[in-house]
């Protein structure tokens, strides 16, 4: 579990009845002392890899008032230098009562907030391809970034202003 340094993980993170429950507010510390980037609750998968094919699946329920939060991502963390950090990102912002998007752009789903919802994001390491699935239906292919290192994050990552929030359930990790 990553969370805001200097709290406890209770204080932003809680699990009842299967429910994994994350939250931060714009104003928390990043998960290290001295670190420049935004702050996050989020489960960090241990599952590194460089090849196969690996699925992440759960059911997720994005609160309304969450905007500017990353849920989801495949994060690279050992990557040739120059190359971006992320393969890909799934945000939550409160356009149209809850817009999902791929990273800032693509919009794949409205009307996301106060519902729980399946999201399947499935990453062929040793093709390239990314795909996006919301209640077994495809919504999004497209490439990663090239030869990584990498694993599969999700919580809230907040880039946005205010409180952010999501909730997980019957969370899996499929590899082939």
């Amino acid at each position: 579990m990553q969370k805001p340094w200097n709290l406890d993980l209770g204080d932003r993170y809680s699990n009842s009845g299967g429910v994994h429950r994350m939250w931060v507010y714009d104003t928390d510390e990043p998960m290290s002392q001295g670190s420049s980037t935004d702050p996050r609750t989020e489960m960090r998968w241990r599952q590194e890899y460089t090849s196969g094919q690996h699925m992440w699946d759960a059911d997720v329920y994005l609160p309304s008032g969450t905007n500017g939060a990353t849920f989801v991502q495949i994060l690279r963390v050992i990557h040739p230098s120059g190359t971006p950090a992320t393969d890909f990102m799934l945000n939550a912002y409160s356009a149209s009562g809850g817009t999902v998007r791929a990273y800032d752009s693509t919009v794949l789903r409205t009307n996301a907030f106060n519902t729980w919802f399946n999201v399947k994001l499935e990453h062929n390491a040793s093709g390239g391809g990314v795909k996006v699935y919301f209640d077994d239906e495809l919504v999004l292919t497209t490439t990663d970034r090239g030869p990584a290192t990498r694993h599969f994050k999700n919580g809230v990552y907040h880039h946005g202003s205010g409180r952010a929030e999501a909730r997980f359930r019957n969370l899996t990790y499929w590899t082939r």
